[in-house]
């Protein structure tokens, strides 16, 4: 099975690993977040062939995670910004580098790190639940099979959140 045929997958981790499952997907939006837009700046930092970069680009572009925006005219020329869709992948890069600090250490600092717009302080991430503000790990967190009567508790939980802040 390709990578892209996971796409219409029912599983949300399989629909993602479709659109960001290899590293040169996952390093090229590193990049974006640290504001390279252009290809050649992708293709200097990252080392990857023009051809596979290409495909990547063309793929993070068609999922809705790019966007190719022109910055030249003549020739015409294009830069890859980062969508709403894409934005929203930084807290997965921010675990991910989390993730990596404590389970792989390496002797060398990091190339980066994530801070603070406001203050500059470096991060400290800690997944939390957007409603009760409870810390998600796995001593919190069941992932359980998605059966019928599964999915009717999750409904009803859903819609009584939806009440409930709609009351507020």
């Amino acid at each position: 099975m390709k990578w892209h045929d996971l796409n219409g997958d029912t599983c949300p981790l399989a629909r993602a690993m479709g659109v960001v499952g290899d590293r040169w997907t996952l390093l090229i939006l590193r990049e974006c977040f640290l504001g390279v837009r252009r290809f050649d700046g992708f293709q200097k930092r990252l080392g990857v062939t023009r051809h596979l970069l290409a495909e990547r680009l063309k793929r993070l572009e068609a999922m809705g995670v790019l966007e190719r925006r022109p910055y030249q005219e003549r020739p015409l020329r294009h830069e890859y910004r980062l969508t709403a869709a894409g934005k929203d992948f930084a807290p997965v890069l921010l675990a991910m580098q989390d993730w990596a600090q404590h389970n792989l250490p390496s002797e060398a600092a990091a190339p980066f790190a994530f801070v603070t717009r406001d203050s500059g302080a470096e991060v400290d991430p800690v997944l939390t639940d957007r409603h009760t503000g409870q810390e998600l790990n796995h001593r919190t967190v069941l992932m359980v099979p998605a059966t019928a009567a599964a999915s009717k508790v999750i409904e009803t939980n859903r819609a009584a959140s939806r009440s409930s802040t709609d009351s507020s």
